[in-house]
């Protein structure tokens, strides 16, 4: 378990900031993670690693001359949100241009997405390149769903060593691509790993077992089978790897046997024993293997095998020099040059001022009101919502949506307070739950609240039809940008009979508070009946038959915040009326 911390929710920003502090030579803290003390003089594409705490060395570990030039740094398992990847970004960016690089979530894509569209807008290069090594995560049909685990380390050093060579941010990108499409991983778990202050493991198994495909976020293995001897798992690993050999593949091969957080070196090197002949057996050339920790998974206790088969081109990249804080190849050269100074922070935003109409005002009230209601309602639903999140997940649903209420209602009542309306109350909170809680259902949540406040606006009080107008764009926001259908067992599951159900209504004779609360009832109803689904999106898809009988964490939190604040939201005028 992890033992020492204070406040489980500042586990992942202290442990940051003792980070920068201690290589203060080699990196600096900049809002949303880390980037390179120094850098070239010279225009460079600037390669960031990005994703979620508790994966040490990845990410931060790895900035430094020869891989990475900044790394966006998450919550525990949580995706950076689209402003700290923006922010990273804009620290780093070197005059040619950026790329992100990161495993393949659903919360990292929209996240870095984002962030990449306003980096675009503001004239910047800016490209992704999405790892997929995970061979368990999906058949190789699928090998666009796969996610990312230990190949992350494989693409980032090929790609920070591309970018230290001077190459061009087009050919950073298709080498990095090249890499990942050369990489296949398989990867074991023994015993599941504990967040900061929680008293259970997010999984268990029984002894003597092991759990076969895990994931880099705590997941679950995909199946379970009786813990072999390392000879018999070694063969177990490197028989899986092998059966895909990428087409035309060399005899050359990188190969990275990791260890997820609390397998000891020791362990490693009695299964390399088994690893590395059986490899050599099959006609290969080992080129500078790494044996350690990599990529972890705060404690678990696991171990991965990524192969990457090399070329002429990606030989020279991979065996290149590097200096982290965490790993060391060669001599890498520092960069000329010193980029230390801290970049000047964007204060307008605490200085704009509101313009409201008197009913706006009012309702923005309500909307406060409603934000306080749902923070309470999740502070005392956290620890069942990450429960329901662990069985086919990675557990942290009930934290993340507690730090995106958190942030979403300070950031409200701050503005509220320099004469805000509902409108720009509700934008200003959905964009503190987005940037604060990460993940999915934190960019999720966060457009959904700030495409419901340009919705109302902040000229007056909303009446119904105005109030379903809202809804309605919340939804479409949400549906949008997540690309769910009701069936995919997701939050929309629960939305789309809520948002039906009251815009239905909208135009009956119902009054507003009773329209909200059967459309409410309609959501929990649905959300409860996601027991019976399996998921075919997100993390918990390739864990789908374990998912069966669990209602879907998403769905649930918001069928249970939508009928919190149902008395607050719904306090609107009967009919469109005359404007207040």
């Amino acid at each position: 378990m992890t033992r020492i911390f204070n406040d489980p929710s500042d586990f992942a920003e202290e442990a940051l900031a003792g980070f920068c502090d201690l290589h203060s030579d080699l990196v600096r803290q900049v809002p949303g993670g880390a980037v390179r003390r120094r850098r070239s003089v010279n225009p460079k594409v600037a390669v960031l690693a990005g994703g979620g705490s508790g994966h040490y060395p990845a990410f931060a570990g790895l900035i430094g001359a020869g891989l990475a030039d900044g790394a966006v740094v998450g919550n525990i398992f949580t995706s950076p949100s689209a402003q700290q990847a923006y922010s990273v970004a804009k620290a780093a960016e070197n005059g040619a241009g950026v790329v992100f690089a990161y495993g393949n979530y659903a919360g990292d894509v929209m996240n870095f997405g984002m962030a990449s569209e306003r980096l675009a807008a503001e004239g910047i290069a800016v490209e992704n390149v999405l790892v997929t090594d995970d061979i368990a995560s999906a058949p190789p049909s699928e090998s666009g769903k796969r996610r990312g685990i230990a190949g992350d380390f494989t693409v980032f050093k090929v790609m920070g060593a591309a970018a230290e060579a001077g190459a061009s941010l087009a050919d950073v990108v298709r080498l990095g691509r090249k890499a990942n499409e050369r990489t296949r991983s398989i990867g074991s778990a023994f015993h599941g790993c504990t967040f900061p202050g929680a008293e259970a493991p997010l999984f268990t198994l029984e002894d003597r077992k092991m759990g076969l495909g895990l994931g880099i976020h705590g997941e679950p293995g995909l199946f379970d089978t009786e813990l072999p001897p390392a000879r018999e798992l070694g063969q177990e690993l490197v028989s899986r790897v092998l059966a895909e050999t990428p087409h035309g593949a060399g005899a050359r091969i990188a190969v990275i046997l990791n260890g997820l957080g609390s397998t000891k070196h020791e362990e490693l090197f009695v299964l390399w024993l088994t690893v590395a002949p059986l490899l050599r057996a099959a006609g290969y050339t080992l080129v500078m293997p790494e044996v350690g920790e990599l990529v972890t998974s705060l404690d678990m206790a696991g171990v991965s095998l990524t192969v990457t088969w090399l070329d002429e081109e990606l030989e020279p990249l991979w065996t290149a020099p590097a200096e982290t804080p965490a790993y060391r190849r060669g001599t890498a050269a520092l960069p000329a040059g010193d980029a230390s100074a801290e970049q000047a922070s964007d204060d307008a935003a605490g200085t704009e001022a509101f313009e409201a109409g008197a009913g706006s005002r009012a309702y923005a009230d309500n909307c406060l009101a409603a934000l306080g209601a749902a923070r309470d309602a999740l502070h005392e639903a956290e620890q069942r919502l990450g429960d329901l999140d662990a069985v086919a997940g990675d557990g942290d649903h009930g934290r993340g949506m507690v730090r995106g209420i958190d942030a979403a209602a300070a950031e409200a009542a701050e503005i509220f307070a320099r004469g805000a309306g509902a409108g720009a109350v509700l934008v200003a909170a959905g964009d503190a739950w987005a940037d604060k809680a990460g993940g999915t259902s934190g960019v999720l949540w966060g457009a959904g609240l700030r495409a419901f406040g340009e919705s109302l606006g902040n000229e007056h009080a909303p009446g119904v039809d105005e109030l379903a107008a809202a809804v309605q764009s919340f939804a479409s926001r949400i549906v949008e940008l997540g690309h769910a259908e009701v069936g995919d067992k997701t939050m929309v599951d629960a939305l789309i009979p809520f948002t039906e159900t009251f815009c239905r209504l909208a135009g009956g004779g119902s009054t507003p508070e009773a329209m909200w609360v059967q459309a409410a009832g309609a959501a929990t109803a649905a959300a409860e009946r996601t027991a019976a689904l399996r998921p075919r999106k997100g993390r918990a898809r390739p864990l789908a038959e374990k998912s069966l009988g669990t209602p879907d964490p998403g769905a649930t939190s918001l069928a249970m915040i939508f009928s919190i604040v149902g008395p607050h939201l719904s306090a609107v005028r009967h009919t469109a009326g005359a404007h207040s």
